[in-house]
C-alpha cells in the first residue's frame, strides 16, 4: 500500500460522496482512485494524507457518479482508473476481489485458494481489511465459510446493507442464508 512518503510530491485530490451508508471520502492521484475513507476511519488503514480542501478531479467525479449508480441499482461494476499499491500478497488478494461478480460472495478460504495459498484465510482477511477501495474492490463480498460476515472497514452493519443491496438475505443469526453461499 502506498504510504504518504510514496505519495510525496504527488497531488492527492479528495471529494465527498454522500451515500445511503454515510458520507465517504474518496481520494485520487492523477493516475487513479487511491482510497475510500469511511466516517470514523481507523487510522492507518489507508495510508495517505489529504489536502486541506476537497477538489474536483475527473477520476473522483467518475467514481462518485458510478457509486451513485451502484446505490440506485443501475451499476454492477466500476470502470475508472485506480492507483493502489500494497504488498505482493495484498495485491494478489485485491486482484481476486475485483473478479467477484455483483450479487455473489466468496469465502476467505476460496480467495486463499484462488491465490495459491489455501491455508492463508486469515491473511486474506487482513489484506481485505487493508483494501483501500472498499465497495469498488468488493471486500464486502468476502464472508466466512459458515456464512458469517467476518469483518469490514465500514462496519458489519454497512457490510450487511451492501450484501442486501446486492440481493443477499441474512438469517436472524446475522449469517448469509445458504442460497447466498452456493455461488
Amino acid at each position: 500500500m502506498k504510504t504518504s512518503s510514496s505519495l510525496q510530491g504527488r497531488n492527492v485530490h479528495h471529494a465527498f460522496a454522500d451515500t445511503p451508508i454515510g458520507r465517504l471520502t474518496l481520494a485520487a492521484t492523477d493516475a487513479g482512485l487511491i482510497g475510500v475513507l469511511w466516517p470514523g476511519e481507523q487510522p492507518g488503514r489507508v495510508a495517505l494524507t489529504l489536502g486541506p480542501a476537497p477538489s474536483q478531479h475527473p477520476v473522483l467525479e467518475a467514481a462518485i457518479e458510478q457509486l451513485d449508480e451502484y446505490f440506485k441499482g443501475r451499476r454492477r461494476s466500476f470502470d475508472f482508473p485506480t492507483d493502489v499499491h500494497g504488498t505482493a500478497f495484498q495485491e494478489r488478494v485485491w486482484e481476486v476481489m475485483w473478479t467477484i461478480p455483483y450479487g455473489e460472495v466468496r469465502t476467505y478460504g476460496q480467495i486463499a485458494a484462488a491465490i495459491g495459498q489455501p491455508t492463508a484465510s486469515r491473511a486474506v482477511g487482513g489484506a481485505a481489511n487493508h483494501n483501500p477501495l472498499s465497495i469498488f474492490s468488493p471486500c464486502h463480498r468476502i464472508v466466512g465459510a459458515n456464512g458469517s460476515l467476518g469483518g469490514f472497514a465500514g462496519g458489519l452493519d454497512t457490510k450487511r446493507k451492501l450484501l442486501e443491496l446486492e440481493g443477499h438475505r441474512l438469517g436472524s443469526d446475522g449469517r448469509l442464508m445458504a442460497r447466498s453461499l452456493l455461488h
